[in-house]
């Protein structure tokens, strides 16, 4: 028999027509479409994909990693090539790498970087409009820059946490945020340790709200320590989130 192999997929999305990672009977996901073309190379036995983390429906992945338990002898390149070949053109693999068997892609993840990218222009992109949440009115971008640093540091963000409790503690440690702008479009980075359900989507559209004028820049470290969502701006949309990097070091 052959020995248990850790592979591992980085892989990229557009979750556009996807309803989120996990799979869900009747859905159609990420994990599902990858665990059908993977069970080619491996004689039909599905396999469990473990992500780093669940997107959700809409949202978009530049460096999503998965890992898989398989006695599957064929190399990693071999893997690569035909997993592409029978995923839709909305999936790709990027790379296939052997891990040590350990390895465990959502628990041993150090920090993920995620990006919400906003178009703020009087029109909205036909081209970008499932990539970026349209926001007409001006924004001030370096104010919106400014507010985010109230957020960095290890803090407890329920207030920027929707179906709260989820999870044991609502504590994260924000590495790095920052907001940017060229042209029509603004982005708000955010690096953590970790992630609450909505929470990029949270702070983007509190931020706007500082954006906009409607919030000042010191009363996004007031509603931080209210640690309570209604205190909060709004969701922002799905499609404007991007998990950029998982980084394992």
């Amino acid at each position: 028999m052959n020995p248990v192999r850790n592979l591992v997929y980085l892989l990229a999305y557009d979750g556009t027509d996807f309803n989120g990672w996990q799979t869900q009977p009747g859905y159609r996901t990420v994990q599902e479409t990858l665990e059908t073309a993977t069970a080619t190379m491996t004689g039909g036995t599905r396999v469990r994909l473990n992500a780093s983390g669940r997107t959700d429906a809409g949202v978009h992945a530049v460096g999503q990693v998965a890992n898989f338990l398989t006695t599957a002898p064929y190399p990693c390149d071999a893997f690569l090539r035909a997993v592409n070949t029978r995923l839709p053109a909305d999936v790709v693999v990027h790379r296939v790498w052997e891990a040590a068997l350990p390895f465990d892609a959502n628990k041993d993840a150090k920090r993920k970087l995620y990006r919400y990218v906003i178009r703020n222009a009087p029109t909205a992109d036909p081209f970008l409009r499932k990539y970026s949440h349209h926001v007409k009115k001006k924004l001030d971008a370096a104010a919106m820059h400014r507010a985010a640093q109230h957020l960095r540091g290890r803090h407890d963000f329920h207030s920027f946490e929707t179906e709260w409790p989820n999870r044991l503690s609502s504590v994260r440690t924000i590495t790095h945020i920052a907001v940017n702008r060229f042209g029509d479009y603004l982005w708000l980075d955010v690096e953590a340790d970790g992630f609450l359900y909505n929470m990029v989507r949270a702070i983007a559209g509190t931020l706007i709200e500082v954006g906009r004028g409607q919030l000042t820049e010191s009363q996004v470290g007031e509603i931080l320590r209210a640690e309570d969502r209604s205190k909060a701006g709004d969701t922002a949309p799905a499609e404007g989130l991007f998990l950029i990097r998982v980084t394992y070091e």
